[in-house]
């Protein structure tokens, strides 16, 4: 009985999360249906492209029979549909090899450039969202407002330009082209990332750092908070014990949505720095009309998006006092 009654306080979280698991794949399979339509709209396909502009019409509609794209779209999208629940996104129509194959090569530079930004951007975004937060009205929060704004502002080619023109061209401290060696040194590693990182935080910083300073402005105007003051709690306690805690859903949300802009801002710069990441093969799968590498590259960006929300969704309802108590 007091098993039953210990447990009953997580009932109520654990049916909501699993709300959010099941609207996340339906999420997924609508996303798979709009991949395969757009995707399927491109101008010209992979046989085109393959023979090239002097090929016959009667040679080009032999080998999209050859390849099965003159099949009907919805038999097409279903068959893929399956295979991709299976774990098999076919073969790659322009390298004719496996697409998880290429995908294995190129996913975990993605994800190391995802991970250093990560580090790199989330501290400083936490000490600008604070200190703003804290300052607010005064002139640090408003030079700190304004820094942000004109981050967010700046386009990622931009940054990335101006980056090159500076540290590689001017102070020729850093190389433009992101190569990492075989088995890097430390100062290699650290050399070679030093510019995608840079770019990528950016944005990072600027919209997670905005976020965070209205999650915890919105927790400061609370009466508990007041109530705290009255008793001396000192600020740094405040923040650390108090406000920041009960942030956590929409400091979690904030980090969900900023942390997705860098599978948006990846395809920039890894095309700036010819970094061999999933965003540059995406694109070059664009270019070549190779729609398997490209739906697939499509469904890998979605499926970490909603993992990604779905994360923060956790977060928060697991954060939420008033849930748990029924």
């Amino acid at each position: 009985m007091s098993g039953a009654a210990s447990g009953s306080p997580w009932r109520g979280p654990a049916r909501l999360v699993a709300k959010r698991i099941g609207l996340a794949f339906i999420t997924l399979l609508l996303v798979s249906a709009v991949v395969f339509t757009i995707s399927g709209l491109l101008p010209g396909d992979a046989a085109q492209e393959l023979l090239g502009q002097g090929a016959t019409p009667e040679q080009i509609a032999a080998l999209r029979h050859e390849m099965g794209l003159d099949r009907p779209a919805v038999v097409r999208y279903f068959e893929w549909l399956r295979a991709i629940a299976v774990g098999d996104p076919g073969n790659s129509i322009v390298a004719n090899k496996p697409v998880a194959e290429i995908i294995s090569e190129r996913l975990p530079n993605t994800l190391t450039l995802a991970g250093l930004t990560t580090v790199f951007s989330v501290p400083f975004a936490f000490l600008i969202g604070i200190w703003s937060a804290v300052t607010r009205g005064r002139s640090t929060d408003r030079a700190l407002n304004i820094m942000t704004l004109a981050m967010v502002a700046l386009p990622e080619f931009l940054v990335a330009t101006i980056a090159v023109l500076v540290f590689s061209v001017k102070l020729l401290w850093l190389p433009s082209i992101t190569i990492v060696p075989q088995d890097p040194t430390l100062g290699e590693f650290l050399r070679a990332y030093a510019m995608p990182v840079m770019v990528l935080g950016v944005g990072v910083i600027a919209q997670l750092g905005r976020m965070i300073r209205a999650a915890i402005i919105a927790e400061l105007d609370r009466p508990y908070v007041e109530m705290a003051r009255l008793k001396g709690v000192s600020q740094a306690r405040l923040i650390v014990r108090h406000v920041l805690p009960n942030a956590v859903g929409p400091i979690a949300n904030a980090m969900a949505l900023s942390l997705s802009y860098l599978f948006g801002g990846a395809i920039i710069v890894e095309t700036i720095f010819s970094y061999p990441g999933l965003a540059s093969l995406m694109v070059n799968a664009v270019t070549s009309r190779d729609m398997p590498l490209l739906q697939a590259c499509a469904m890998i960006f979605c499926a970490a998006y909603l993992l990604l929300v779905l994360i923060a969704d956790t977060v928060a309802i697991l954060a939420n006092p008033r849930l748990r108590q029924g």
